[in-house]
């Protein structure tokens, strides 16, 4: 039999080690999320890269890329971020996911960018 001081010192402890892990584990989710981003913004560039080959000059233009936009979680879909295309000309491109979620609910959405040298880079960090 347990005294009801021993219960709540071993609840106290648990809580201590759970109030510990929570941060470390809220990382490790963002930075899984933040995959979709980087993925998406790769076949991107991939398919920018090939209407340049083709045509000398970058489009803005989903369908010429042949590029479909997922479904927004915010639409009932599946996808965490949206993809648009910022610039596009003949020599430079500039493509961008935006967050629909804010990942650790700080207040802050994440943003990602990718440019015709394939940088990619995190512009707003969540």
């Amino acid at each position: 039999a347990y005294s009801l001081f021993q219960i709540m010192v071993a609840i106290l402890i648990t809580g201590i080690l759970t109030a510990l892990a929570v941060p470390s584990i809220m990382k490790a989710v963002t930075k899984a999320k933040q995959g979709e981003a980087k993925t998406q913004l790769e076949h991107l560039y991939s398919l920018e890269r090939l209407h340049f080959l083709e045509f000398a000059k970058y489009s803005s233009d989903f369908e010429e890329l042949e590029f479909e936009q997922q479904k927004l979680v915010t639409e009932d879909g599946g996808a965490r971020y949206k993809i648009e295309i910022v610039d596009a000309g003949t020599t430079t491109f500039t493509a961008r996911a935006s967050a629909v979620q804010d990942f650790d609910g700080d207040g802050v959405f994440n943003v990602w960018e990718i440019n015709q040298d394939r940088q990619l880079t995190e512009v707003i960090k969540d």
